[in-house]
Parts: C-alpha cells; sequence; structure tokens
C-alpha cells in the first residue's frame, strides 16, 4: 500500500466525479486525475499510472471491469453506482465508500449497486481470466 499513516488510503478520484467529493473520504489521501494532470487518459493506460502511486482508483464509469481485466492491476477500484455523477447523487454514498475504502483489495472490482441500496450492498466481485 501506498498510505502515509496507519489506516489511510491514497485515492485517486476518476475525472468523471465532481472533485469536491474528495472532501467527504475524511482520513484518506485524496486527489483527482485533474490534479494530476492526467484528464483525457484511456482507462487502462491510466490504472497503469495510478497504480504507481495509489491505492485505490473511484470511478462512476461502469464499462470498465469490461474493458479492462483489473487482476493485471495493482490497485483497487470502487464503482459508485449512482443516479447521476452529479455530486448530489454521489455524495450519499461517500459514508460507503468510507467504510469500502480500507479493505478493498488491488486486481478487484467493488461495486456499489445503487444509491437506493444499503451499505451491505457493497460486493466484490471477482473477474476470471
Amino acid at each position: 500500500m501506498h498510505a502515509r499513516r496507519c489506516g489511510e488510503v491514497k485515492v485517486l478520484l476518476d475525472e468523471c466525479i465532481d472533485r469536491r467529493f474528495a472532501r467527504d473520504l475524511v482520513g484518506h489521501e485524496v486527489t483527482t486525475v485533474q490534479k494530476r494532470g492526467w484528464s483525457g487518459i484511456k482507462n487502462g493506460e491510466l490504472l497503469a499510472l495510478a497504480e504507481k502511486e495509489f491505492d485505490a482508483f473511484v470511478t462512476v464509469d461502469r464499462k470498465l471491469a469490461n474493458e479492462q481485466d483489473l487482476k493485471k492491476f495493482q490497485i483497487a477500484v470502487l464503482l459508485i453506482r449512482a443516479r447521476t455523477n452529479r455530486l448530489e447523487h454521489i455524495q450519499p454514498l461517500s459514508a460507503e465508500v468510507l467504510q469500502n475504502l480500507p479493505r478493498a483489495a488491488a486486481g478487484k472490482l467493488k461495486r456499489n449497486l445503487s444509491s437506493r441500496t444499503t451499505v451491505a450492498a457493497f460486493r466484490e466481485f471477482k473477474f476470471q481470466s
């Protein structure tokens, strides 16, 4: 892990997530794709860059798991499934993201089924090669 303090996770927010969401991930070191200067980089290359510096990648891009073999990357991916990617729709899920960040595993996808589900709705999916 790249974290600096006990329990802290280094998190990269995808460019499709409002940068203000970072403020809700208290206790973790959070930055955005835009701040890193990685805007417009395709998912595979982005994950390859991110795995060198971050423990987790948070996105709302539902196609990511179908487009990439996540097992080949040493970074956990958390997928937020909300009505839209607007802050007002993803912000209510911050507690679920916070709960799952410390135990998210590299090469796996943590998926939130919807903004109307409970914390128990976070499930882990392993992708077969």
